[in-house]
């Protein structure tokens, strides 16, 4: 089984650039949504809106055909230069087989900034278009556009959209050690529900050679476990070389302890603590760059920049 290997860096975002928002899976509030747009105008982005942002079918923005189509038009639209997904939810996984794969990849790198639901669509984006994204705050989320966004949270993903050198520090001794030792490799992961929907897909994307950064939101510690022994079972941890835990928002308080005694048997280093995923503050991890992780000394760090 082959290592992952580093992925295809998109160029960092600047002013005057194109972002486009869409809604890949549960429905969007406008008044959060229209925040989010402002924020990132205020950065000197030029912000489109998928046309079915705020259509709402059921648990769903809109229509399986609706969403892959404001998608796909937005990532092959030439003036775009990163798709912003709106917010998480489910769904996400009904639309990669809707989506005109080859076309995207013919209009380039684009950079896909987004979280939870949204694990499934990184794992497309580096499975068949070779690309680095940002497992960052959506647009319309409550961090980021809610009506007490979080400052850190926001600023964390501008910081990595237009100052990526600035953003290789992902934890300067502050995780905590969970099994020690050190590790390099490409980060990879995600919210972990999502990772074990890819088992038996093409996006089921083993995590060998490298570092897998988890964390999920308001699941029980035995469907945590569930979930886990699903990955282990289907060797998505197959070859591993490092585990970053981060935040399980509403998990239970054993949650950590469940992921870990999963995990210690791998033998790897492994840490918990970092701000990834569904809590505040809410810092943006790329997927598909080589990191070092020193989990004795509490460090995760970038090798380069996750944008050119």
């Amino acid at each position: 089984m082959s290592s992952l290997h580093e992925l295809t860096r998109p160029r960092r975002l600047a002013p005057g650039d194109q972002v486009a928002v869409v809604a890949t899976s549960g429905p969007v509030l406008r008044e959060r949504l229209d925040r989010g747009v402002a924020t990132l105008r205020s950065w000197g982005l030029e912000v489109v809106v998928g046309r079915h942002a705020l259509d709402a079918v059921r648990h769903l923005a809109g229509t399986d055909e609706h969403r892959a189509r404001d998608l796909e038009d937005a990532w092959c639209d030439p003036r775009t230069r990163a798709v912003v997904g709106a917010r998480g939810g489910s769904g996400a996984a009904r639309l990669v087989d809707l989506l005109d794969w080859p076309a995207m990849r013919a209009a380039g790198p684009r950079i896909l900034v987004g979280f939870s639901d949204l694990t499934v669509l990184h794992a497309a984006v580096a499975e068949r278009l070779g690309l680095v994204g940002l497992m960052g705050p959506m647009a319309a989320t409550e961090v980021f556009a809610g009506d007490e966004p979080d400052p850190a949270s926001v600023d964390a993903l501008r910081t990595a959209l237009f100052e990526p050198e600035a953003a290789q520090d992902l934890a300067e001794g502050t995780l905590r050690t969970e099994v020690d030792g050190a590790a390099r490799g490409v980060l990879v992961g995600g919210t972990v529900a999502l990772l074990a929907q890819c088992v038996g897909t093409p996006e089921h994307r083993p995590a060998t050679g490298g570092i897998a950064v988890l964390e999920d939101v308001a699941e029980p510690a035995y469907r945590v476990d569930g979930m886990l022994t699903q990955l282990l079972r289907a060797g998505w941890f197959d070859g591993v070389a490092g585990v970053v835990l981060g935040t399980w928002e509403r998990c239970g308080p054993d949650a950590v302890d469940v992921v870990v005694e999963r995990l210690r048997p791998l033998g790897v280093p492994v840490a918990s603590g970092l701000a990834f995923g569904h809590g505040r503050p809410q810092l943006t991890v790329p997927l598909g760059v080589e990191a070092v992780l020193d989990a004795t000394a509490g460090s995760l760090l970038l090798d380069r920049p996750a944008l050119r």
